[in-house]
């Protein structure tokens, strides 16, 4: 049997056939649920499946089907948050904002996608599609997997830490963070307020672009491509993270799209990323023994990771949590006054390819800095590492405009 199942599903065609007229929105549901019958015994991507998803075929997205991590209510399913403290949740009464935005744009929701406990550490079932043997990173590992897979062109999920962009990057597709607070997140059972942000994924930065173009009614970035964007060049050196695989990827990276016009500086903010990155956990911890306290108090139920979390965060000072926030703060503006004389940072989004091994998600240090900074970030696939497996960039700009059209560009650019 093959180590790999990933093929993932072109957005971009599938919206361009539902508007010609090629496909339908009940093929393209059809098709959805015959690659999930092939594939998901090996993927194990799903909690639950809708028995007749709605059939919304209105908006621009015009009947695509989607896949809703299991953290975010979806009316009708229950959301047990990958723990056994909500193994008898009651179904969903409503949908949570964020999934009545996507039913909006005409994406009609098949199920729930796994979720690590609690959007935390401890893994679900999920298979890496890129190589069934390697994790597919968590907390969104199900939606990363089911789009890589191919069972669904378009999926979403969450980040506090590292929980959209490393999965996306270890299972070789794009995704896409939006900045913290720019939707509810409402109906979501999240852990950290100042943190937790919405994600999306697809097979394509191209495919993210257009997605995100019918989320918000906005035009879509990637159509606007024509010229090369100016970058700093984010290596993590302080951080002594970066395999070796993904530093030859990206210096890889570099000479190509340098010699296809982008212009390219090193990062000059090296030293405060390493800050922010300290900072980041201990301003997760401390929200998220307040967001869980519920938990806390069962924390004998909880997974080693997910209760030693909430314990840290509750003996956590408080003048320790905003010292780091005041921290975070400070290097917003600084990064915001970066950002005015380049239009994206562009970054490895892991420290290299997922780790051999289904007992653990990796390693989210690199998401860490943007996350707590808020700022929108894309992971940008087609890089491989000597074994073959995924390696995954990540544009960092002020705007989800600004990071696509970017994306888009060291996408089409990097891959030929």
């Amino acid at each position: 049997m093959s180590d790999t199942v990933r093929q993932p599903w072109s957005l971009s065609e599938l919206v361009d056939g539902l508007r010609s007229g090629r496909t339908t929105p009940e093929a393209a549901l059809r098709r959805s649920r015959e690659r999930i019958a092939r594939t998901e015994e090996r993927v194990r991507a799903w909690v639950a499946f809708e028995d007749t998803p709605a059939a919304v075929h209105t908006g621009p997205l015009g009947g695509v089907p989607m896949g809703v991590k299991d953290i975010i209510d979806l009316a009708g399913l229950p959301t047990r948050c990958g723990s056994v403290l909500r193994a008898d949740a009651a179904p969903a009464a409503g949908d949570a904002p964020v999934v009545t935005a996507w039913r909006a744009a005409g994406a009609i929701p098949v199920g729930k996608t796994v979720t690590t406990e609690f959007a935390f550490f401890a893994p679900g079932p999920t298979r890496n599609p890129a190589n069934l043997r390697h994790t597919p990173g968590g907390s969104s590992s199900g939606s990363a997997a089911a789009v890589a897979a191919g069972q669904v062109p378009l999926a979403i999920g969450s980040q506090t830490a590292g929980s959209v962009t490393r999965p996306a990057a270890y299972c070789g597709v794009a995704s896409l963070v939006l900045r913290h607070g720019h939707l509810s997140t409402d109906g979501v059972a999240g852990l950290s307020p100042s943190l937790d942000a919405h994600g999306v994924y697809a097979a394509t930065a191209a495919d993210v672009s257009l997605a995100w173009a019918a989320l918000t009614g906005e035009p879509d970035p990637a159509r606007d491509t024509h010229t090369a964007p100016r970058l700093a060049l984010w290596n993590a050196a302080p951080m002594a993270a970066v395999s070796d695989d993904m530093g030859a990827a990206l210096a890889t990276a570099e000479a190509r799209i340098t010699d296809r016009g982008a212009q390219i500086d090193a990062f000059p903010l090296e030293p405060l990323i390493a800050e922010v990155t300290a900072a980041h956990p201990v301003v997760m911890a401390y929200e998220a023994a307040r967001e869980r306290s519920a938990e806390l108090e069962r924390a004998d139920r909880l997974s080693a990771p997910l209760a030693g979390l909430l314990r840290t965060g509750a003996d956590t000072p408080e003048a320790d949590y905003l010292a780091a926030r005041h921290l975070v703060s400070a290097a917003r503006a600084e990064l915001g006054a970066l950002l005015t004389r380049y239009d994206a940072v562009l970054g490895p989004a892991a420290p290299g390819a997922a780790p051999q091994g289904l007992d653990a998600t990796g390693d989210p240090v690199l998401s860490r800095p943007w996350q707590a900074l808020g700022l929108p970030t894309v992971a940008v696939p087609g890089l491989r590492d000597a074994a073959g497996l995924p390696l995954g960039l990540q544009v960092i700009a002020g705007s989800e405009a600004a990071a696509l059209r970017a994306a888009a560009w060291v996408e089409r650019n990097l891959n030929g």
